[in-house]
């Protein structure tokens, strides 16, 4: 049985609220007292909430755990009382290994050294020696393609060369515990990927990481558990496509849906599965078959037009799509209704597209929102980036190869 990383207890985080920082000086009272006489004998009002409360976990080593919530949620406090960077007020925190953190842009590298004087000074703080750096530095250097500026001081970097040089090396220096907050949002797509099969090598490594982004599809990919923070305490913790499922769920419930102007020749309105297999009229709760209607309202006669429609996953991958020629509709409103005989989507959120065209000429073209949410039992391959696209049940049968010969033969 595997122990604990990190075992936190009671973890809360009181902040004041509207509050300037003050030196207590004299002549800084004075200031104030002339800046705003009738304050002068005024009690200042302080305002008190709580960014975290009561908040308890344990993470094993060499478990991956991703952090939801919304912003605000305390995903951020958390990590960085775990790293200590801030105090809690209440409650404690053991940690078990050395801690490497990648919080925000800006933590951890001292401004005027440059790239290189600031991977060494990561290693020291993490206690490797500098031969242990100096094995790994060409390495991370190439991860992040800085060859060219490793020597330049990082006050110069962009938010991109900085954020690809802080993921390297807390990536490459390898701390027993890895804390990420939202870093891999920074970045082009394709070094965004680069992290990612960064931090399931880091997870396969056996290390022990914990991910905070508002990228689920991430969390899915890489994490064995996920914690829903809401207003500073857990509202759900459990397996990852448990505890996404039923937070994507939540915000597409509490969602409003785009209210469209009317105009043009005819134009949809709204979409909602219907039919027995439905959560709500945006979720899919598993495979089967499934129906979903979208409303369009006609406001002049359109004769032998083009319908399309199109499903899209959270990368802009299309998964299918169709086309009917030679719609004819009448003014008024009309039902576009179609049935699947079965949608075997992996657990996410996915996007319908639909349009009309008169010979070319677009009618109407929709980004359907809210997106559909399909909260179905994984059935493939325990790594997302190996199980593809599909969520299809398969049977595996192992039969002794001698014994088909003999009954061939």
């Amino acid at each position: 049985m595997s122990s604990c990383a990190i075992t936190a207890e009671g973890l809360s985080k009181r902040y004041r609220r509207g509050v300037a920082a003050t030196s207590g000086l004299l002549r800084d009272s004075l200031a104030r007292a002339l800046r705003a006489p009738h304050r002068l004998f005024r009690p200042e009002r302080v305002e008190k909430f709580w960014a975290l409360k009561d908040v308890s976990l344990q993470v094993q080593q060499g478990e991956v755990l991703g952090l939801i919530g919304r912003n605000g949620s305390g995903k951020t406090t958390l990590l960085k009382i775990l790293s200590r960077i801030t105090r809690p007020t209440q409650g404690w925190a053991e940690i078990h290994g050395r801690v490497g953190s990648l919080l925000e842009v800006g933590t951890g590298f001292h401004p005027e050294l440059t790239g290189r004087e600031n991977t060494y000074l990561s290693g020291a703080i993490l206690g490797m020696r500098k031969q242990e750096i100096a094995r790994k530095f060409d390495d991370i250097v190439a991860f992040a393609e800085l060859d060219d500026f490793i020597d330049t001081a990082v006050k110069h970097y962009s938010s991109g060369m900085y954020v690809r040089l802080a993921f390297a090396v807390a990536a490459h220096l390898e701390p027993e515990i890895l804390l990420v907050d939202e870093a891999l949002a920074v970045g082009d797509i394709r070094f965004q990927k680069k992290c990612l099969g960064k931090m399931s090598d880091v997870a396969r490594a056996g290390r022990t990481v914990i991910l905070v982004t508002h990228q689920l599809n991430q969390i899915r990919r890489l994490c064995n558990r996920a914690v829903w923070l809401d207003a500073g305490a857990i509202r759900s913790t459990g397996l990852t496509a448990h505890v996404v499922s039923a937070y994507e769920a939540c915000m597409t419930s509490s969602g409003i849906e785009e209210v469209r102007p009317i105009e043009g020749a005819a134009q949809f309105l709204r979409w909602r599965l219907i039919g027995n297999n439905r959560a709500s009229d945006h979720t899919l709760p598993s495979d089967g078959e499934m129906s979903v209607s979208f409303l369009a309202r006609v406001n002049q006669r359109l004769h032998a037009v083009r319908h399309e429609i199109s499903l899209y996953d959270q990368d802009r991958h299309l998964l299918w799509g169709n086309a009917v020629e030679g719609v004819t509709l009448e003014p008024g409103l009309h039902e576009f209704c179609y049935t699947l005989p079965s949608l075997p989507l992996k657990p996410g959120a996915y996007s319908w597209r639909v349009n009309l065209d008169d010979a070319g000429v677009l009618i109407d073209d929709w980004e359907c929102v809210p997106q559909m949410l399909v909260v179905t039992v994984p059935t493939t391959h325990f790594r997302d980036e190996a199980a593809g696209f599909l969520n299809i049940p398969s049977k595996l049968e192992i039969v002794s190869a001698d014994a088909v010969l003999r009954q061939s033969s």
